[in-house]
């Protein structure tokens, strides 16, 4: 009997100390970045399509004027 009473308090302070732990907090953070973060692709998919595609088209267009 002895031996489930501290077991029971053993539990009940993993349980605590579980309970209060936040170092998952930074997880939950990350997530939440890269959600807001696709959110924004998707909104401005168009301009960022386009952006790149004029950024890869100047850096052919210097790429064939040094070649020749």
């Amino acid at each position: 009997m002895k031996y489930l009473k501290i077991a029971g308090k053993n539990a009940a302070a993993k349980v605590k100390t579980f309970w209060e732990d936040e170092s998952g907090m930074g997880t939950v953070e990350v997530i939440l970045i890269i959600v807001v973060l696709i959110g924004l692709v998707i909104v401005f998919k168009q301009q960022i399509t386009g952006l790149v595609e004029n950024i890869f088209k100047t850096i052919r267009e210097d790429a064939n004027a040094v070649t020749g």
